[in-house]
């Protein structure tokens, strides 16, 4: 069985904000960064959970690609908020609308392989 690095990213992203979630919770008063980190918890780890149950329910090529998609976006979305909360400048998050825009056409791929199925290539 070789190892696959798409759960591993999604592991790491709940991991991430996870770990940033509880120390905003925790330890930072600033109401505007505890809102920005918030926000990027709320994005990042149900779409955690979306990774791995696209890999439990197609094994095709769109379903991957999505997959993948939704965990490099979350990843790019929730960081950027996460860095401008920890001091980061403010046009880092001139990023964030990548990852947005790319969770966005990912589900958009989503909706492709539920009417598709059968008919999507494997490989």
């Amino acid at each position: 069985m070789k190892p696959s690095v798409l759960p591993a990213i999604a592991a790491f992203n709940a991991i991430l904000c996870l770990t940033v979630g509880t120390f905003a919770a925790h330890g930072i008063k600033d109401v505007q960064a505890r809102e920005w980190i918030m926000t990027g918890v709320i994005f990042q780890l149900p779409h955690v959970a979306a990774v791995f149950a696209l890999l439990a329910w197609q094994d095709n090529l769109l379903v991957r690609r999505c997959a993948w998609g939704l965990a490099l976006g979350s990843l790019i979305f929730a960081g950027n908020l996460y860095a401008l909360a920890l001091g980061a400048p403010r046009w880092i998050a001139a990023f964030a609308p990548i990852g947005g825009t790319l969770m966005m056409f990912s589900w958009f791929g989503v909706v492709l392989a539920a009417f598709m199925g059968h008919r999507l290539p494997k490989e």
